[in-house]
């Protein structure tokens, strides 16, 4: 711990050896014993100060929780020597509130006592919330001296998004070779009926329609569409954001993505995730549980970074997307970049589809003036923009907080369903 005088002290020393001064310097005697009471209590002070030998650190009940969910949290503090007055106080990050319990807390501690200090934490918003550090400041009896320590450790509390439920998902015009519960277009062993054809050597006898067989005198045998899996990379804009209060594009986004990806990995595609801001993190497509914890932790760590490194940088590198994938783009439109990349991603092939998620509830119009003016051309340009993408054959959707995001999907469904192909 690191020791240093406290003013009381160094203000009694100073008296004293103010008085002792004027005493040699005038020859009267009697002004040491005016101060001989200040010297007394530094003596005393100084004797009776003992540097404490304490340890302290932060323990959580869970180290990752739902936003919105309540998590006990507990400081363990030990000491080997006596402590008269010790103050504690933990550093609660953005996002983390306090429910219950006393943060800063004073307390008492004898020699070889042990404290555990329960606490009732919040986290009001998603994220890596770091807790800490833990300041401790120790007093001596006489409260002259002071001990201070900040104590390294600092827990993490990973507060996953909600998530919420979509009855229906996007369907991708490919599929992929492995199992699972899209219906593929092409024709193979499956439960989908696709057609019937002419019975051929090596065609088992259950797939033989014998219905069909028996009308035309030969044999016939049913054919079908195999189920397979799909390839779904989530496209994250994290170049800009707009920002009311305590909510965000960025926060719409994460929580679409989060439910997005929990419905593909439900049906057991594989999932791949690409967050495209001022740092380029990429996840590689997987399937099953692990992945989405995979998704949603990569997630927690998106944030809106400044960079003029990659100022010129508006294409995805192909090895990060496989062939055959469906792209789903949440991206509020607000950089030019990430309008480039789309129209690159469309112009490669990828079978694109795009969620705006909308700033524009986030920002305030003015009343009159050019403020107004510059304010409604903005929101023209952004529909000339998503006009721009849907001319490129991209299905692309305004959504806002109102909106549910289900009825923002079935939207891009119809788009899909009814969009002619269009050339970029």
């Amino acid at each position: 711990m690191t020791r240093y005088s406290a003013p009381k002290l160094a203000g009694y020393a100073g008296l004293s050896a103010v008085g002792l001064l004027a005493a040699l310097a005038s020859a009267r005697p009697e002004l040491v014993a005016l101060t001989a009471p200040f010297l007394l209590a530094v003596a005393a002070g100084l004797v009776l100060a003992t540097p404490p030998r304490l340890s302290a650190r932060i323990e959580l009940e869970h180290e990752r929780t739902l936003e919105g969910a309540e998590v006990a949290a507990r400081i363990v503090v030990e000491s080997a020597t006596p402590v008269d007055r010790l103050d504690l106080y933990v550093h609660l990050p953005e996002g983390i509130e306090l429910l219950d319990g006393r943060n800063p807390v004073a307390l008492r501690l004898a020699a070889g006592e042990a404290r555990e200090l329960e606490l009732t934490l919040r986290a009001g918003r998603w994220g890596a919330h770091m807790l800490g550090p833990l300041y401790a400041r120790a007093h001596d009896p006489l409260g002259f001296l002071v001990w201070e320590e900040t104590v390294p450790t600092r827990p993490q509390l990973r507060a996953y998004p909600r998530e919420d439920v979509l009855r229906r998902i996007l369907q991708p015009r490919e599929t992929q070779v492995f199992s699972g519960n899209e219906v593929s277009r092409r024709k193979g062993e499956g439960i989908e009926f696709a057609d019937i054809r002419l019975w051929g050597p090596g065609d088992p006898l259950n797939r033989i329609n014998w219905r069909a067989s028996a009308r035309r005198n030969e044999l016939w045998v049913n054919e079908s569409h195999p189920e397979r899996n799909t390839d779904v990379i989530i496209f994250v804009d994290s170049f800009a954001e707009a920002r009311l209060g305590d909510k965000g594009t960025l926060d719409l986004a994460v929580h679409a993505t989060s439910t997005i990806a929990d419905a593909y990995v439900r049906r057991r595609d594989r999932v791949g995730l690409i967050s495209f801001g001022g740092i380029l993190r990429w996840l590689v497509p997987g399937t099953g549980l692990v992945q989405l914890y995979r998704v949603v932790d990569a997630l927690l760590d998106t944030q809106i970074i400044l960079s003029y490194y990659w100022r010129e940088i508006d294409v995805i590198p192909r090895r990060m997307l496989p062939p055959n994938a469906l792209v789903i783009a949440l991206t509020p439109l607000l950089d030019q970049r990430s309008v480039g990349a789309l129209l690159d991603l469309r112009a490669r092939g990828y079978d694109l589809a795009v969620i705006d998620v909308s700033p524009v509830p986030f920002v305030t119009r003015p009343s009159a003036g050019l403020d107004a003016v510059a304010h409604d051309i903005w929101a023209l340009r952004r529909d000339a923009l998503r006009h721009r993408l849907q001319r490129a054959g991209v299905a692309v959707v305004e959504w806002r907080e109102e909106r549910p995001l289900q009825s923002v999907v079935e939207e891009v469904r119809e788009f899909r369903r009814y969009a002619r192909h269009a050339r970029v």
